[in-house]
């Protein structure tokens, strides 16, 4: 889905690159989720071209350059484990 970006947000920069494309998408949604619009580019290519995949340096997440600081702390509080459930997570029952 394109982002919808106003005159404020600068040019599209890359905020982290990952050699499958299944990761780029999940980063993404997870950017998403924390209110950064977020896009994940050069997947098709990677997914069809696995081997060219180093060469092209993988698929990789773009954000606008105004959320690029927040991005990158947002992608490095995932990486240390921030965002993981504690084992006794209990989610409750669904409403319904």
């Amino acid at each position: 889905m394109p982002l919808s970006l106003d005159d404020n947000d600068g040019d599209l920069v890359i905020a982290a690159r990952h050699l499958s494309p299944t990761e780029a998408y999940m980063l993404c949604g997870c950017l998403t989720a924390a209110g950064i619009p977020a896009e994940a580019g050069d997947t098709h290519l990677v997914q069809a071209h696995s081997l060219l995949s180093l060469a092209v340096g993988g698929a990789c997440i773009r954000v606008p350059e105004r959320y690029l600081p927040q991005a990158q702390a947002t992608l490095a509080a995932l990486k240390d484990g921030d965002f993981s459930l504690d084992e006794n997570f209990d989610p409750g029952t669904p409403s319904g």
